[in-house]
């Protein structure tokens, strides 16, 4: 029985030296981000479109895009934005950039999360595809709470390609691991406060066109995708 047991106890180490190693050499640890320009959301974002200004001083109805803590263990930067056209329109977009989507703790977060931990209900209007330069598909939402309501279009990137959550996005972040490096991405999110109607998405889409055209074409990919 002793012999036995030595075997085994001889067997189970001999396996952990192996696998302990080879766990350690797949693991990821080149960021893709070190090898791209400097991203400073507050500088490529502009302040101002054709069509758009930025509207300061404008209160978000929720903690943006989750929660503080949360905010600053997952992403490296967020940026938030109000803009306001001529006839009064309102527009509120959100970057949260991270340097890590490798894992599901530190990739960017579904709104659908924030929105229902708030008090929200949501009813997703499906999925669009935006006539942009390298095309661009995103997510439509309505988020009502009480009298509130807002009009939200949302994607994520992964490295260079726009995505949304789910099976497609779980999949690219396995092959990055395996290849042994770590992608970078963002959250972005456009919100339309107390729209009725199908204008907000019609004017979102319009929004999002003049926002590509003007981010510098050095960064446009690591947003809208390419």
């Amino acid at each position: 029985m002793i012999q036995k047991v030595s075997r085994s106890v001889l067997f189970a180490a001999a396996m952990m030296a192996v696998c302990v190693p080879a766990a350690i050499a797949l693991k990821p640890t080149q960021y893709i981000a070190d090898q791209k320009p400097e991203l400073l959301l507050d500088r490529v974002i502009p302040l101002a479109l054709p069509d758009w200004k930025e509207l300061k001083n404008f209160s978000l109805a929720i903690p943006d895009p989750t929660v503080k803590e949360v905010i600053d263990f997952t992403y490296s930067q967020t940026l938030t934005r109000g803009y306001i056209n001529d006839k009064g329109q309102v527009m509120m977009l959100t970057l949260a950039y991270g340097r890590d989507q490798n894992s599901e703790e530190t990739a960017a977060h579904r709104p659908e999360f924030c929105y229902t931990g708030n008090g929200f209900h949501l009813t997703d209007l499906g999925l669009r595809h935006l006539d942009l330069a390298n095309g661009l598909t995103v997510r439509h939402m309505l988020a009502k709470r009480a009298e509130y309501q807002e009009k939200i279009s949302y994607w994520v990137t992964l490295d260079e390609t726009a995505t949304l959550p789910g099976m497609g996005r779980k999949l690219a972040q396995i092959r990055y691991g395996l290849s042994g490096r770590i992608a970078d991405g963002m959250l972005v999110r456009l919100a339309s406060p107390n729209v009725t109607g199908d204008d907000a998405v019609e004017v979102q889409a319009a929004f999002l066109k003049q926002l590509h055209d003007q981010v510098p074409a050095a960064f446009r990919t690591r947003i809208f995708g390419g």
